[in-house]
Formats: structure tokens, C-alpha cells, sequence
């Protein structure tokens, strides 16, 4: 399934299309997790604006184009039309030449013109179709709101993780944003009891870290992934806090991790599998003291763990 890392360097790699135009959008198969819109044609003529990505979703804005001078009508005159696009568990888009055959599991291929009159496809693939391409007028609100920090940045902290897991009023923190003594305890609401592999894979605690990341960051932090969230010590939160964070700028500078068939839309693939520790290795040797690392299952998912660096207490 492409994760954070994934659909961050998914973004970056559709930067050569923006300010291009749309010349033709076809739809090939609508029915994905939701149906696509049946007036995605309405992108013709505008310009690719601008990509962004809020946890895994992918946010293209686009811009009318005047019929005068074939520019961008500013966003003060107009408002964008956006695609709220997730590429559910198989999904990529992949920039092809123009004319470029398409495959069988091509659901969208939106062709762009650039300023030297050379076309270009971009191509929606999905084999398994769990994935959607939404304007996000209609479902941005109830897709995007609930959801939690972005791993990476600066909301993302030790403070909001212990804090949210043990119910302490974030009111007691000092000018520096340290906990203080005099931490008050939210007494209606008891401290979160799950594995803390569960808590940092759900969305609304904080969004992108998906099974490998969050396997890897647990190995690298020392931490049995079934350990209830509320027995961890702050400064066990300071060091898992840290990990998911280097853990994930360092997939997405190796281009996220390729498993199966998922590439980004210039036709590269990531290579940060190259470098798992635990992920996908059970029964191998740990790379650290060479036990044998162990798999158990946490709301269906695999997490792969070493019983002698990351005991459970």
C-alpha cells in the first residue's frame, strides 16, 4: 500500500506538469473505492495550478485559462477546481508520453499540453481499484477534517503524543512547551491502553505512518509493538516521536518503499525497502544481535519485532 513517504514523492514527481494545460481527460473505469465524477471533463482547459498532500491524499488545483493570452486567470477572479485523489492500496499515477497504449488497469488518463505545444499523459492505475479520484469540493470536508497532525511537522510532537495518550491538559504546559509539575489529568477520559503500534497508525493521533513505518520505528526505538500506549515513559515518546520522523524523511529522500508494482509518476521506484530492519523479515536475523525476529498479528496487521531489542515489559 503507498504510504506517507509514498505519496509525498508521488507529489514531487508531478512537479513537471505544473502550469501545463488539460487538453483531454478520459475515463476509462469510474467505479473505484467511490465513484469518480462523471464531469472530470470540466478540467479541460485549466491549468495545473498546484499539487499538495494532506496525509495521503493528494490535492491537484487547477486554474481556468483565458481563451485571450492562454494564461491562468488569477485566484482572485475565479476559484480553483480540485482533485482529491488516494491511491487506496495499489494505486500510482504515472506520466507517460503522448500516445502511450493504455494498459488494462488505466482507469483516468487526463493529457496535458506545456508551453512548447508537446503533450503528455498522466495515468491513474489501480489494479485492485481501492483507491478514489474526487473533487474535493464534494468530499474534502469529510475525508480530510478528522484527521490528525502531520507526522512531520511541527504539531507532531513528544508533548502532543504523551499528552493525548496519557489525557493530560495541554493548559499545563510552561512557555517552553515542556510538561510542567502541576499537569492536570483529563479524569473523565482514561489514559489509551492500546498497543502503541495501533495508536501511531491511527489517523485521527497522527496520519501517514503505515505498517512499515511504524514497525520500523518501534524497532529502532526499542519498543515491543503490543505495549500499551500508557505504560510508555515520556522520554520513550521523546525517542519514538524522533524515529517516525527520520524514519519518514529518510523514505521519502530514498523514494518511499516499492512494494509489488508501485511507482511514482516519472516511472521511478523508491528504494528505502533496501533498507528495512524488521519489516517483512520474520524468521530472520535481527541486524543488531542476531535473534530471530518474531511476527504477531495487532488488528490484522503483521508486526515483525525482535523479543530481545524490543522486550515486552
Amino acid at each position: 500500500m503507498p504510504e506517507l513517504p509514498e505519496v509525498e514523492t508521488t507529489k514531487a514527481s508531478l512537479a513537471p506538469l505544473l502550469g501545463q494545460q488539460v487538453v483531454d481527460v478520459k475515463v476509462f473505469q469510474p467505479k473505484l473505492r467511490w465513484m469518480m465524477p462523471d464531469n472530470l471533463n470540466e478540467l479541460v482547459n485549466y491549468t495545473l495550478e498546484s499539487v499538495e498532500r494532506r496525509a495521503k491524499y493528494l490535492i491537484l488545483s487547477f486554474l481556468p485559462v483565458t481563451a485571450q493570452n492562454n494564461a491562468p486567470m488569477s485566484a482572485s477572479k475565479v476559484e480553483p477546481r480540485q482533485l482529491l485523489i488516494h491511491l487506496g492500496m495499489s494505486g500510482s499515477l504515472q506520466q507517460h508520453s503522448y500516445g502511450t497504449d493504455k494498459r488494462k488497469h488505466d482507469h483516468l488518463v487526463v493529457i496535458f499540453n506545456d508551453n512548447a505545444d508537446k503533450k503528455s499523459q498522466l495515468h491513474y492505475y489501480d489494479p485492485r481499484r481501492f483507491g478514489s479520484v474526487l473533487w474535493h469540493e464534494d468530499y474534502g470536508n469529510k475525508l480530510l477534517d478528522h484527521l490528525g497532525p502531520e507526522p512531520l511537522s511541527k504539531d507532531f510532537t513528544a508533548n502532543y503524543l504523551y499528552s493525548l495518550i496519557q489525557r493530560i491538559d495541554l493548559s499545563s504546559q510552561d512557555s517552553n512547551g515542556a510538561l510542567s509539575d502541576s499537569t492536570k489529568t483529563n479524569k473523565r477520559l482514561k489514559p489509551i491502553s492500546r498497543a502503541i503500534k495501533s495508536v501511531i497508525m491511527e489517523q485521527e493521533v497522527v496520519v501517514g505512518v503505515g505498517n512499515i513505518y511504524a514497525t520500523e520505528s518501534l524497532y529502532l526505538s526499542g519498543i515491543h509493538p503490543a505495549t500499551p500506549a500508557n505504560q510508555l515513559s515520556y522520554d520513550q515518546i521523546v525517542i519514538l516521536v524522533n524515529h517516525i520522523k527520520e524514519i519518514l524523511k529518510k523514505a521519502i529522500k530514498l523514494g518511499g518503499s516499492t512494494l509489488r508494482d508501485f511507482t511514482v509518476a516519472s516511472g521511478q521506484t523508491g528504494y528505502f525497502q533496501q533498507t528495512l530492519n524488521v519489516y517483512g523479515r520474520q524468521g530472520e536475523s535481527c541486524l543488531h544481535c542476531s535473534t530471530t525476529l518474531e511476527n504477531i498479528k495487532l488488528t490484522g496487521r503483521a508486526s515483525v519485532y525482535c523479543p530481545n531489542c524490543q522486550p515486552l515489559k
